[in-house]
């Protein structure tokens, strides 16, 4: 049983006779009776009956026919889906640090697919630059200007530090959560030496661990506005708004800044930084 043989018993019905159908369909008027035959073997119940010279449907044939139909829909369902489909299409490799990923994109992520079916978002997590020079990625969300690069370079955001300490400082000193030495340039790691802060026993770049351990109460550090809400929350806590904010940095390869997929994403990705600013 296959969709050409079920499309035999839909003009043989429609048409009335071998002939009829065989010149819908454009095949051999043997071939018709013949595929035929097989399916009412396979079947093992008669599908047509002649009757005035017409082949007429038997209630076997009808049940069948039904299948048919809802068949034919589906089918003609697929074959519209490239002219259904609203809005860009594209798939976009977009890299990003995980805490980006995780705490700004992936929660707004759901509503921009819904409502651009046409497009994927694969997103690339890693604290290492991807190299555009290589095509590693579409776009790329990065915590540092780049110096120089084949790519268009556009300021995303600024975002919003906080310094958090434990609110009674009076038994033993917190251990402070510090930044890598290649990331000394940054706002957070030149705030924390200039308080001259010791006891740095903790050394990442990962913001989830440094919220962890701020979590204990037993540590201080420097985070991003972003994933903050409960610390901000916590009484146990204090937050102090550092004058300085983190530029945030877009690079989206030259050859997709008017593709129109690219474009959507990309005004996508400044909404996420624009709603955590509102926040």
């Amino acid at each position: 049983m296959n969709w050409d043989d079920l499309r035999i018993i839909a003009a043989v019905r429609d048409e009335g006779t071998y002939a009829g159908a065989s010149a819908r369909l454009r095949i051999d008027e043997t071939t018709v009776g013949r595929r035929l035959a097989r399916i009412q073997r396979s079947l093992g119940v008669p599908l047509f009956e002649a009757v005035d010279g017409l082949r007429r449907p038997t209630r076997h044939c009808e049940a069948v026919l039904e299948h048919v139909k809802a068949m034919a829909a589906h089918v003609a369902a697929i074959d519209r889906i490239g002219e259904s489909e609203p809005g860009a299409v594209g798939r976009l490799r977009i890299a990003s640090t995980n805490t980006v990923a995780e705490e700004l994109l992936a929660p707004r992520a759901e509503g921009f697919l819904r409502d651009n079916p046409g497009l994927t978002l694969q997103f690339l997590t890693s604290s290492e630059n991807v190299k555009f020079s290589r095509w590693q990625a579409d776009l790329a969300i990065r915590l540092r200007k780049p110096d120089k690069g084949d790519f268009t370079i556009s300021r995303l955001a600024d975002v919003r530090l906080y310094f958090f300490e434990p609110a009674d400082r009076s038994e033993v000193d917190p251990i402070v959560c510090a930044y890598p030495d290649e990331l000394d340039t940054i706002p957070e790691a030149q705030f924390l030496r200039a308080k001259r802060l010791k006891n740095a026993r903790c050394v990442t770049d990962n913001v989830r661990v440094i919220r962890t351990l701020i979590q204990s109460h037993q540590a201080i550090g420097v985070l991003p506005e972003y994933g903050c809400e409960a610390l901000l929350a916590d009484r146990s806590l204090r937050a102090t708004l550092l004058a300085r904010r983190r530029d945030v940095w877009l690079l989206v390869q030259n050859h997709l800044k008017r593709d129109p997929a690219t474009r959507l994403t990309i005004e996508w990705v400044r909404r996420c930084f624009k709603d955590v600013a509102r926040e």
